[in-house]
């Protein structure tokens, strides 16, 4: 005889109901942040396929050599697009997240840096040029290639960030996939083209970046009457130049290995390392639409780092999920090993002998935004001068080792893990001090 209650339901179905509760009853409770965060996923899910479609048209159009000098001019251009009007993108950032009212007047003081910072970017990067690309590609390519990333893609990010800073999650998203389909017909063209040279392929990619920018700043950026108020840009000033230092050393250790390589290697071997970082890159576009919500959680109430469980669970949650990605990615290439074409497919070998380094650099990101976040920009800059100066330092001695690709490939994983070690170090040692009174650090 049965009463409607199921006494001997085994313990492990009910732990497994449990989990399942605590999921759905997170989920309800968070209902915003999860909406905001699946708007982002899907639109990181289409700029993944969209990304890939580009990275095997460009890839695979241009020599070994010449992709390397590409990438290694792009890296160059990011890390100089973070000195784009000071860092006041960090000031704009928060006012879109916090005082909406205050966006136009905030619009306004950016405008006035962004023109200001433009003689030292242009001198920046012909110290740039003349350091390490005399020789290797003309100016004129190179400057093609600066603007593009400098003043378009940036621009274009930038209106992305402020989306996201007022709750536009579906909008940002969305520019993002136009921006990077853009970049994608634009490579695709390429590839048709009657020339395979980087001189016209430099001229394509500048047109596609200006082209999402305009898109950006017509269809996109926020309705605001702009405001002139010095005063309150001058109460930010202090921040902004440090995220600005921040936000570029950042990008210098994080792109620096590329110009190593190829001042050390040369292009062909600039080449191969760059379509393996590329594709590392790839597989933590996910774990970045995490890192936006996080930074505007931890804004709003930095208390959610006090608990050592959710510190661990975050680090293990950003580690295994960048594991993760590059495993299917080595997963699918492994059965069809020329799927991403003959160029990629040389380099796609040495995938798995990186498998640790998407996670170490995705953490190191990660306390990158942590310290952003709580407001600890100062402290920020001065982790990331400590990490580059190290990253530099160890792949310099690793690349002067005359090293077969094999072998340094793999130790790439021990460099990223030394400088995960310092970068925990330092950041949860900062993170530990709150109004002046030490805290438990784990």
């Amino acid at each position: 005889m049965t009463t409607g209650i199921d006494h001997e339901r085994p313990a492990s179905h009910l732990r497994a109901t449990g989990w399942v509760s605590r999921a759905l009853a997170f989920a309800l409770d968070n209902r915003r942040s999860v909406n905001a965060y699946l708007a982002m996923v899907g639109g990181t899910g289409g700029r993944l396929v969209i990304s890939m479609a580009y990275f095997i048209a460009v890839a695979n159009t241009l020599s070994i050599a010449d992709f390397g000098l590409f990438a290694t001019a792009s890296a160059c251009g990011v890390m100089l697009s973070r000195l784009l009007a000071f860092g006041f993108v960090s000031p704009l950032y928060r006012i879109a997240t916090v005082k909406h009212r205050l966006l136009g007047t905030y619009t306004a003081g950016f405008l006035a840096g962004l023109v200001l910072s433009l003689p030292l970017v242009a001198l920046a990067g012909l110290a740039t040029y003349a350091l390490v690309f005399h020789g290797e590609i003309s100016l004129g390519v190179f400057a093609r290639i600066l603007i593009a990333e400098i003043l378009c893609w940036r621009i274009m990010e930038i209106v992305v960030i402020v989306s996201y800073g007022v709750n536009r999650f579906g909008a940002g998203s969305l520019l993002v996939v136009i921006a990077t389909a853009l970049k994608a017909v634009a490579a695709l063209a390429f590839a048709y083209a009657a020339t395979d040279t980087l001189a016209a392929w430099s001229w394509w990619y500048l047109a596609a970046n200006a082209t999402a920018a305009l898109i950006a700043i017509l269809f996109y950026y926020p309705k605001v009457r702009l405001r002139w108020m010095p005063k309150l840009y001058i109460r930010r000033w202090i921040d902004a130049v440090s995220v600005a230092g921040a936000e570029t050393l950042f990008y210098v250790q994080s792109e620096l290995d590329k110009v190593l390589v190829l001042a050390f290697g040369g292009a062909e071997v600039a080449g191969i390392y760059a379509i393996i970082m590329r594709l590392v890159d790839l597989t933590a576009l996910p774990v970045r639409s995490f890192f936006t919500l996080l930074t505007q959680r931890l804004m709003r109430g930095p208390q959610l780092l006090d608990s050592l469980k959710i510190r661990i669970g975050l680090e293990a949650a950003v580690a295994g999920v960048s594991i993760a990605g590059l495993l299917a990615l080595v997963a699918v290439l492994a059965v069809f090993p020329n799927a991403l074409g003959r160029n990629v497919g040389e380099a796609t070998p040495l995938l798995i002998l990186v498998l640790a380094v998407p996670a170490l650099r995705n953490l190191l990101e990660y306390h990158s935004e942590l310290l952003y976040a709580t407001g600890r920009t100062v402290i920020r800059t001065v982790v990331l001068a400590m990490i580059g100066a190290v990253k530099a330092g160890l792949l310099a001695l690793l690349l002067m080792e005359g090293l077969k690709t094999e072998s340094w490939v793999t130790m790439i994983n021990l460099v990223f893990a030394a400088l995960y070690l310092v970068s925990a170090i330092m950041t949860y040692c900062a993170l530990a001090y709150r109004n002046g009174e030490k805290r438990r650090v784990i």
